[in-house]
Parts: C-alpha cells; sequence; structure tokens
C-alpha cells in the first residue's frame, strides 16, 4: 500500500514584503477619490444595459460606494505608511499570496534540479498545489462568487471569466436578431397570401409548383420512378425558414457583431487592468522565462554527450555548472529536427484521418440511400432521404466527439516533441495544433455539405459514380442550405451538451469515484494503518481532486463555438441563441468544475487572454468569407434576384422553378440505369432536374446554358461585394470604436495628477521628519505623522516572530496561502 505524506509550509510577512517589491504589486494606498456618475442620456442608457445583464452577471458583490476608487501604487517597504494597512494578513490577497510562493518555490535549487517543476518531473514529489479556502460554500446551478473574484485564483482565470461574461452579453442582441428572423420566416411560412411574401419567390413558386407539376428525373438508377415536385412543397417552404432576404441583412449584421465584440472585449480588457492594478505588473516573467524540465533534461544530456572525453571531475554535475550552462547554451534547429518532422507527419496524418471519416460519412449516405431506394414499400422510400441525412449527422457527430478528444491528446504529445523552451511557448504551440486539428474535425461536415455536395454529381444521363455502381449523392431538390442547418443544429447542439456539459460533469466524478474505490482497494489490506482512522483533512480532500489542466479546454469549447455562431450564421440564424442559452449554463459549470471538481490552480498573473484573442480575430475574418459564399453558392438568394431583374417577364418570381430546371430525353439514358417499373406513362419521352443546361433538343445539348455563367458571374460578384462590405464596415468599427474608453483616459489622468500630489506630500513630510525623527522600540515600528500639520497619526507593526523550523522558509516562502507538496 502506497502511503502518501503532506508538508505544509508558511512564509513571514518579511519574505512576502520583499518579493511583493520585487514584483511591483500595486497596493491601495489611504488615498481615495470619488468617480463622475453619468448622467443624461447615456447615464439612462447605461442603466438600462445594466438591467438587461444583470441576469448573466456573476453574484460578486458591489462595494458600498461603487463610484469610491483607492489610488494604489507599487509596494515599497521604505513607504509604509502611504499604504491602507490595516492588517498584514489582508494586505495582499490571497492569489498574490499563491503568486509569490509558486514562482520562489520555481527557482529554488536542490542538489542537479532546480524548482519545484522539476521535481515534480522526476518524480521526487507526486504533485504540489495550493488548498482550496475552507470557508467557500457552493451551491449548485449559483454563480461561485469566488471563482470570479481574481483575488482567489489569480488574473489568469478572472480572465477567462471576464471574457466568457462579455462574449454571453454580446450574444443576447445577435439572439434577438436571430429570432427575428426565424419569425420573418415563419410568418412566411405559414401563409402563401401575406403582402411580405406575396411579392417573393415562395407564393408564385407553389403556383408553378401546382400548376404545372414537374415530372422529375428519377433520384437513383433502375429502382427509383420518376416523381413529382410537388411532393417537396413542405421541404421547400421549411427551407425558407432560414433562406430569406432576412438572413443577407442578419449576416452582415453578424460580421459587424464579431468586430465590435472584439472591439469592445478590448475596452473591457483595459478596464479590467486598470481595476485590477496590472499596468506596472508583468506577465509571469519568472514564468516566461523559466525552462521547462524537458527542455533541461535534453540540454544536460547534450552536455554529457560532449563531454564524454573529459575527465568525470570535470563533468561532475554542480549547481554551478548546470546553470552556467543552461544559461549559455541552446538547442539548434538540428536538435529539433526529428520532432519537427514528426510534427508535420502527424499534422497530415491527422488531417488525412479527418477527410477519411468525412468521406466514410459520406459513402455512408450514398450507399444506405441506395439500398433503402429498393425497399417496396413507398412510405420508407418517402423518408429515405430524412432518414439518411439525420443518421449520417449523428454518426458525424459522434465522429466528432471522439476524434476531438484524441486530437487534444496527439496535440500536447507532438508539441512535446518540439522540445519548447518555456512554458508559455508550449502552451501556445499546443494551442495552435489543437485548434487547427479540432476545428478541422467540428466544421469539415458542414463545409462538404455547404460547399461540395451536390458539385460533382453529374447529370442525368452522365451521373458520377462511386465504386461503379453507387452514384455521388445531390442535394435534395429544395437545396442543400436545409441540410447545412440540420448538419449544424445537430453538431453544434450534441457538443455543447454532450462535450461541454456532460463530459465535464461526468467524468471528474468518474474519474474520482475509480480513484476512491482503487485506494480503498488497495488499503483493505492494511486496516490497522493509524492515517486510515484519520478525519480527512484539506489537504486529503483537494488530493482526491482532479488536477488543473489549464484554460486551454475551457477556451477551446468557447472558441468553437464561436466558430458556429459566426462561420455559417446565415444558413443558422438561431445558432447565437443556442450559444447564449449554453453559456448561461457553461459559466455556471465552469464555477463548480473549478470550486468543487479540481486542485486549486497556482495564480498566474495576466494581463490580457493572449494567442486566443488572434484566433477569434481569424475567425472573425474568415466567418465573413463563409457566409458570403453561403448566401451565394448555398442558398437561393442569388438565383432568385438574377431571374428576377433578368430574365423574368412581369419583374416578379414568376415562373422562378421553371427558369431552375432543365430538360433530359428519357431515350439518353445509359443502359440498365432507367426505371424499371414506373407508375408514370412509359411512352414519357421528357423529365426535368434541376440545374442551368441546354435542352436535348439544342444544337449544344446538355452543355451548361447563358443563364448558368450569368447566376455564376452574379455569384462571384455578390462574394466580393459582400466580402469588401463587411470587412470595409468592419474596419470602419473598429476605428471608430477607440481601444480605451474615454471615461478611463480621464480616471487614469485623475489618478496620475493624485499620484503626483501624494509623492509631493510625502516628500515634505520627509524634509519635515527630519527635524522630528521618529522613534522605534524593538517590537514596534511607530511611525508619527507629519508635524507640519500640526497633526499625530499613529501607525504600528509588529515585527513577525518566525519559530523555527526545518525548512528553509527564505527558499520556500510559504505564508498564509498555504501551499501542499505530495511525497510518495
Amino acid at each position: 500500500m502506497r502511503t502518501v505524506r503532506f508538508t505544509r509550509l508558511h512564509v513571514p510577512w518579511s519574505v512576502l514584503s520583499r518579493e511583493a517589491e520585487l514584483l511591483k504589486i500595486r497596493v491601495p494606498t489611504k488615498k481615495t477619490y470619488q468617480l463622475k456618475e453619468k448622467t443624461g442620456l447615456m447615464g439612462i442608457i447605461s442603466t438600462f444595459w445594466t438591467k438587461i445583464n444583470q441576469p448573466f452577471q456573476p453574484g460578486v458583490p458591489e462595494p458600498q460606494d461603487p463610484r469610491t476608487r483607492v489610488l494604489s501604487q507599487p509596494f515599497s517597504r521604505d513607504k509604509l505608511h502611504l499604504f491602507d494597512i490595516k492588517s498584514k494578513n489582508s494586505l495582499f490577497s490571497n492569489a498574490i499570496r499563491g503568486r509569490i510562493v509558486s514562482i520562489n518555490l520555481s527557482k529554488f535549487s536542490l542538489f542537479c534540479v532546480s524548482g519545484i517543476s522539476s521535481l515534480l518531473a522526476k518524480g521526487v514529489y507526486d504533485s504540489a498545489f495550493p488548498l482550496h479556502d475552507v470557508s467557500i460554500a457552493f451551491y449548485p446551478f449559483c454563480t461561485c462568487l469566488t471563482v470570479f473574484n481574481r483575488k482567489y485564483f489569480g488574473e489568469k482565470i478572472g480572465l477567462y471569466f471576464a471574457w466568457l461574461g462579455v462574449y454571453t452579453q454580446l450574444l443576447i442582441p445577435a439572439s434577438a436578431l436571430g429570432v427575428a428572423v426565424f419569425l420573418y420566416g415563419s410568418k412566411c411560412f405559414k401563409s402563401n397570401v401575406t403582402l411580405i411574401c406575396i411579392l417573393d419567390y415562395l407564393y408564385l413558386n407553389y403556383i408553378d409548383l401546382f400548376h404545372l407539376n414537374f415530372t422529375m428525373c428519377p433520384l437513383c438508377d433502375r429502382v427509383c420512378d420518376y416523381w413529382q415536385l410537388s411532393s417537396i412543397c413542405s421541404t421547400a417552404r421549411t427551407s425558407y425558414l432560414f433562406d430569406n432576404h432576412a438572413t443577407v441583412g442578419f449576416a452582415i449584421f453578424m460580421s459587424l457583431w464579431a468586430a465590435v465584440f472584439l472591439e469592445h472585449w478590448k475596452r473591457r480588457q483595459r478596464c479590467l487592468q486598470h481595476s485590477w492594478d496590472l499596468k506596472g505588473m508583468e506577465d509571469d516573467e519568472v514564468r516566461k522565462s523559466k525552462l521547462r524540465p524537458a527542455y533541461e533534461d535534453f540540454l544536460l544530456k547534450k552536455q554529457e554527450k560532449k563531454a564524454k572525453n573529459k575527465k568525470k571531475e570535470e563533468v561532475n554535475c554542480t549547481i554551478k555548472l548546470r546553470f552556467s550552462y543552461l544559461a549559455s547554451e541552446s538547442l539548434s534547429w538540428t536538435d529539433r529536427l526529428p520532432g519537427y518532422c514528426i510534427n508535420i507527419s502527424s499534422i497530415l496524418l491527422m488531417v488525412g484521418v479527418t477527410f477519411s471519416a468525412v468521406s466514410g460519412v459520406i459513402l455512408y449516405r450514398i450507399i444506405v440511400f441506395a439500398v433503402m431506394s429498393m425497399n417496396p414499400d413507398h412510405e420508407a422510400k418517402a423518408n429515405v432521404r430524412v432518414t439518411v441525412t439525420t443518421t449520417a449527422v449523428i454518426i458525424n457527430l459522434l465522429v466528432v466527439l471522439v476524434l476531438d478528444e484524441i486530437y487534444g491528446a496527439i496535440a500536447a504529445w507532438i508539441t512535446e516533441l518540439e522540445i519548447p523552451k518555456t512554458e508559455s511557448t508550449f502552451e501556445e504551440h499546443v494551442i495552435l495544433k489543437a485548434f487547427l486539428l479540432k476545428s478541422m474535425n467540428s466544421f469539415a461536415p458542414v463545409f462538404y455539405v455547404a460547399f461540395f455536395k451536390g458539385r460533382f454529381a453529374g447529370r442525368p444521363g452522365d451521373y458520377v459514380y462511386v465504386f461503379k455502381d453507387f452514384r455521388m449523392e445531390e442535394c435534395s431538390p429544395g437545396g442543400c442550405l436545409i441540410e447545412v442547418c440540420i448538419q449544424l443544429g445537430i453538431i453544434m447542439l450534441g457538443k455543447q451538451l454532450i462535450q461541454n456539459n456532460v463530459f465535464e460533469i461526468a467524468i471528474p466524478k468518474l474519474k474520482k469515484m475509480y480513484r476512491t474505490y482503487k485506494e480503498e482497494k488497495d488499503g483493505s489490506a492494511d486496516e490497522e494503518d493509524k492515517d486510515s482512522k484519520r478525519e480527512p483533512q484539506r489537504w486529503d480532500l483537494d488530493y482526491d481532486l482532479e488536477p488543473y489542466e489549464g484554460l486551454s479546454p475551457e477556451y477551446m469549447e468557447m472558441v468553437i463555438q464561436y466558430g458556429f455562431v459566426t462561420l455559417f450564421v446565415a444558413s443558422f440564424p438561431l445558432a447565437p441563441v443556442f450559444a447564449l442559452l449554453n453559456n448561461v449554463i457553461e459559466i455556471r459549470l465552469d464555477a463548480a468544475k473549478f470550486v468543487t471538481e479540481i486542485r486549486r490552480p497556482d495564480a498566474v498573473s495576466a494581463k490580457e487572454i493572449g494567442i486566443w484573442y488572434n484566433i477569434l480575430s481569424g475567425i472573425s475574418k474568415f466567418a465573413v468569407i463563409t457566409n458570403a459564399f453561403v448566401i451565394s453558392f448555398t442558398s437561393e438568394f442569388i438565383p432568385r434576384m438574377v431571374y428576377q431583374y433578368l430574365y423574368s417577364e412581369t419583374g416578379t418570381m414568376h415562373g422562378y422553378t421553371n427558369h431552375t430546371l432543365a430538360y433530359f430525353n428519357t431515350r439518353n439514358f445509359k443502359p440498365g440505369t432507367a426505371p424499371h417499373d414506373t407508375d408514370f406513362d412509359r411512352q414519357l419521352r421528357i423529365c426535368r432536374y434541376k440545374d442551368y443546361r441546354d435542352p436535348p433538343w439544342s444544337p449544344e445539348s446538355y452543355q451548361l446554358s447563358k443563364q448558368y455563367w450569368s447566376v455564376l458571374a452574379a455569384r462571384l460578384a455578390f462574394v466580393i461585394f459582400f466580402q469588401n462590405l463587411a470587412m470595409f464596415l468592419s474596419m470602419l468599427v473598429a476605428w471608430l470604436i477607440p481601444d480605451m474608453p474615454r471615461s478611463l483616459k480621464e480616471q487614469l489622468k485623475r489618478e496620475k495628477a493624485l499620484l503626483m500630489d501624494l509623492m509631493l506630500t510625502e516628500e515634505a513630510d520627509k524634509q519635515c521628519t527630519q527635524s522630528h525623527p521618529m522613534t522605534t522600540t524593538n517590537n514596534d515600528v511607530v511611525i508619527k505623522g507629519n508635524p507640519c500639520h500640526q497633526q499625530l497619526v499613529n501607525f504600528s507593526l509588529k515585527t513577525e516572530q518566525v519559530s523555527s523550523v526545518s525548512l528553509d522558509v527564505d527558499q520556500f516562502l510559504v505564508a498564509w496561502w498555504r501551499f501542499t507538496w505530495l511525497v510518495n
């Protein structure tokens, strides 16, 4: 049975104050000031927006007077009289204490190993983590206060929840407009005589369908019969829910929305940097410059390899030799070449796996459609397309979920082979690879249906076949847009429900149950162990929790969701609504997970969300292109406009259906492909199919017609116009919205003036105290007020009495914030 021993450490005030001064941590002073209250129209708008966002805000208690601000400046042990020190225990937040301890533990050296991370990597210690605060109580489905308070988890986690809150808030207007677009389509769906729809293609199309009653060519060879176009009226009406004029305007709006979101987050980030006192603080430079254990080990092996022919005493491992070598040496491109080769080949292999998975689902649809079409039951035949589409999308969803987990592990593995120098470099490389693989895995099925399905199927008499027997699949006669909507909706909702929510709750609990069961099973043979009878302490409970694995999985979930919301919003206007509902739950689930399911992470300082902002910006720009192509090539918007303004004799949509259907002579079927049994006239000579081609009686029969080239030119022109318009408006929005709010600029100017006044007052105090020196005692430091001001202000600080401990306190630097080492 393995016995786990815990060691708790503490740190004195002298070390905390020294490190806080070195890290330039800002501390509140005694100086306060009042913010200006917003009045007039801006005040009304601000109040209204606050009330709307109230349900989505964390329940962090506000100060008694939210307009009161405290002036802060970098901590200095020589200027203690300037700071508002009510108690040494509360001056530095829990997160700052943890950060100081973590930084110093990463710097200490022991034998040939430097830092706690190296000791953990070599297995000297099992794990190291701070303890959760026992005073925190969590209530299910209630936002945990401490998660949104950076004073508990640090700025890096605080920025994640702040970003998630901003993203969720801005989904509100997008969701409202998306519902409006859906309701517009619904109104026209329910009524064919509404004034709004009577000039649209829908009502006049149905006149075409019912009166002309087109006979369409078979959907498969031999076993499929001819069919009437009027049988797909319900599908055409359903597609109009999303394929209408309003979706074009909504796509443009979402392009602007993405630009506003990014600019608003930049402003919000600046405000947080100020309110969290991050201006003078570096983003954990120690963490950025600290070498990874794997990198150190590789350098040492390289050193030993070079020193094989030297004397043993010259290569003796000493701390001085180790650090001088690591500081002067670095890996060359030849050292990293094998890792880079494996990286490239692995990524290409994963790309091939993704395309193979999509191709496998395509083959499934083709084969199952052909097999089910042989069913003699007419009702079963009528539902073949719906059945095949639904089952294929569910298979796609399962494949996406499985490959997502595999790709995450592979991205971390191949990044290890690169041997990154620092932890921040390693994290960025993992994020880029994981995003590339996971986004391709999630969006590839939707891209296929939107831009490739039915484009290479051929035409009657000249179809493209797979395995010489199965025809390439085509879009339904109503178009591919409704299939894109189904594909996007099921994959997006499935990922959010299963991966983002169920996995986050179920998997940690299952792992914890398994670990507890294994420990109980191993410990059953030693029932007399004294430790087994001891009541579990806080460190025992935290050790049973899941290790913290970083914020990358949380960001990845939201970034992939952001891609679903923006990339194909023209085909699924309800995507922002489902994203909003998911995020309201996601915030609370993440809060529960951080407090009750995982060990408390080390507090890490950060000024921004890092590489994730660049990824979001790239998705926003790429979304403009994808929406332009969805509107142009997937929807019927451009063909309708071309027909109405170029080919319609009345300037209306009357006759549009007939215009989009080509003619085919049934005598031109290839041998063995014509229907064997038919309910139609066996002398039927003409059937119709959806395409722009010349009729069989034309000299250039079945060639692409002039209408096709007109529509193609209009589609390409719309792509260029839409892309440039959306990009121009996005750049205009980014230019009009400043990165820093005007109120923050004024506040910074005011604080600068107040700080200058405080410094001048301090200088005057120094000059006055030269003639009135302060008195001191052994245990108290008494600083008298400025005698020039004719007043006395007593301020005392008791010196810390540090009891002797077996550990070097100056190295480990542990204080009220508890840090745990777990030893095998």
